[in-house]
C-alpha cells in the first residue's frame, strides 16, 4: 500500500504555530500518513529579495517541525531547492510522481487565501483532475472557486496571525513567543532577522556579490533610514536613481529624506 504524503506548500516565511497545528491536525484527522513541508525558494507571486534565505527557512521549518507532537511525520522538504525557478507546484509534483509515485500517493494542503488565486497556478487544471486538494480556511477568503472540487477543512485550527505579523513583530523586537515555537524564536533572534541591522548585513552581501538591482538598493536604504544613516540612505536611494532614472519609489524616497533633513536641520540646510 502506497503511503499517503500530504503536500503543505509554503514559503513559511518563518514557520509558526499555525502552520504546525494544521500539519497535526491533518494527522489527527488520519488525512494522510505523513506531511512535507515543502518550502518554496522562490514564490512566483513574490519578489526574491523580500524573502528570507532559503536555508534559513528550511533550518526554522527543521526546528519547528522536531518540537511538534509528529517530529517523524512532519518534516520540511528541499525538493523545490533543487527544481527549476521560480517554483511551480505542478513542476513539483511532475518530480514527485516521477520519482516517488511508485510508493507515495500525494495530495495538497492550502489555505483559502492562497486558493483565492489558485486560478493563475500554471496548469491548475491538471492539479485539478490529478490531486486531492484539502483547503483550510483563512480570515477573509471564502472558498468560492472550484469549491466543488475540493475538501474543506472547516474544523481546521485557526490562527488570527500571519508569517507576515511574526516578522513585523521581529523587527520591532517585539515579543513572538506566542506565535513560534521556542527555538524557532531563539533561531530569529540569535540571526537578528527582520531587524533593519540583520537586513543590512543581508543586502549588501547581495550588493558586493555583483548584484545590481533597483530594489537592493532601495531595501538597504530603507533600513539605513530606520537607523538615522541619513547619508548612507540618502546614497543608496541616488544609486537606486542611477539603476533606473524613472523608478517613482526611489524618488519619492529619496525626496522625503530631505524634506525630513532639511525639517530637522534648518540651520544646516536654511542658514
Amino acid at each position: 500500500m502506497k503511503k499517503r504524503m500530504l503536500l503543505y506548500f509554503g514559503s513559511f516565511d518563518p514557520i509558526h504555530n499555525g502552520h504546525i497545528a494544521l500539519a497535526e491536525y491533518a494527522l489527527d484527522k488520519n488525512l494522510c500518513d505523513e506531511v512535507a513541508l515543502i518550502i518554496s525558494p522562490q514564490n512566483p507571486f513574490k519578489a526574491d529579495v523580500l524573502q528570507t534565505p532559503e536555508y534559513t527557512r528550511y533550518e526554522m521549518a527543521e526546528l519547528a517541525c522536531r518540537e511538534s507532537r509528529y517530529p517523524e511525520q512532519i518534516k520540511p522538504s528541499v525538493v523545490e531547492f533543487v527544481l527549476e525557478k521560480p517554483s511551480y507546484t505542478i513542476n513539483t509534483l511532475d518530480y514527485l510522481k516521477e520519482n516517488c509515485g511508485q510508493d507515495m500517493e500525494f495530495a495538497i494542503i492550502t489555505g483559502s487565501d492562497i486558493w483565492a488565486r489558485f486560478d493563475e497556478w500554471k496548469e491548475y487544471e491538471r492539479i485539478l483532475n490529478e490531486y486531492k486538494i484539502y483547503v483550510y480556511p483563512r480570515k477573509g477568503y471564502a472558498v468560492e472557486k472550484f469549491a466543488d472540487r475540493v475538501t474543506l477543512l472547516e474544523d481546521a485550527p485557526f490562527v488570527e496571525y500571519s508569517s507576515t505579523e511574526v516578522r513585523g513583530k521581529a523587527e520591532r523586537s517585539e515579543d513572538i513567543s506566542a506565535m513560534v515555537a521556542p527555538s524557532v524564536a531563539d533561531y530569529i533572534v540569535k540571526n537578528q532577522l527582520w531587524t533593519p541591522a540583520g537586513r543590512i548585513v543581508r543586502l549588501t552581501s547581495m550588493i558586493e556579490s555583483g548584484d545590481e538591482r533597483e530594489i537592493l538598493y532601495i531595501e538597504r536604504g530603507k533600513c539605513y533610514f530606520q537607523h538615522n544613516e541619513w547619508g548612507k540612505t540618502i546614497n543608496d536611494f541616488n544609486r537606486a536613481k542611477a539603476i533606473n532614472p524613472n523608478s517613482e519609489e526611489a524618488q519619492q524616497l529619496h525626496d522625503m529624506v530631505y524634506e525630513i533633513l532639511s525639517f530637522r536641520y534648518k540651520d544646516i540646510y536654511n542658514p
